[in-house]
């Protein structure tokens, strides 16, 4: 199974289809919000799954803030990461991702990527598809193989 994450597009176009040819064979595809209507352009050359939940600077969406699915027998928690403030600190995240009972914690908003494994639970962020705080913008692609949760980042 391949999951693609992406997060932190802001409505930079030019830098969508970059990113979705990272992932155009994950068997779904993760949008982590800012800013959502951004899936109307990866819609165009994916045909996949998405799954997106809304950022802070998604306003009047529609969308939740987070969301919790069962991918290959891994649970994900999914959410933008602003609500657990996860520019200061990661230990509210994972207290969260503990609580539902997440394999695998989802996050964006701090355009940095990272893939740690803390206490039985991974924290993924892809960092950011459209305005990288450190330089090269970048998504994030996870294989599940075996039951075994390999993360990558991928620079776009």
């Amino acid at each position: 199974m391949l999951v693609g994450i992406i997060s932190d597009t802001h409505m930079q176009k030019n830098y969508i289809k970059k990113a979705v040819d990272k992932l155009k064979e994950c068997d779904v595809i993760i949008h982590l919000g800012d800013n959502i209507v951004d899936v109307k352009d990866i819609e165009k050359y994916y045909n996949g799954k998405i799954i997106n939940v809304a950022g802070n600077c998604d306003y009047f969406k529609d969308a939740p803030s987070e969301k919790i699915e069962v991918i290959d027998n891994k649970k994900f928690f999914i959410t933008h990461g602003h609500n657990y403030n996860v520019k200061s600190t990661l230990m509210n995240l994972q207290y969260k991702a503990r609580e539902v009972g997440a394999d695998i914690a989802l996050f964006g908003h701090t355009h940095i990527a990272v893939a740690l494994f803390e206490e039985g639970i991974w924290l993924i962020n892809p960092g950011s598809a459209g305005m990288s705080r450190r330089g090269k913008n970048s998504v994030a692609l996870i294989r599940i193989v075996d039951e075994k949760i390999l993360p990558e980042i991928i620079l776009i």
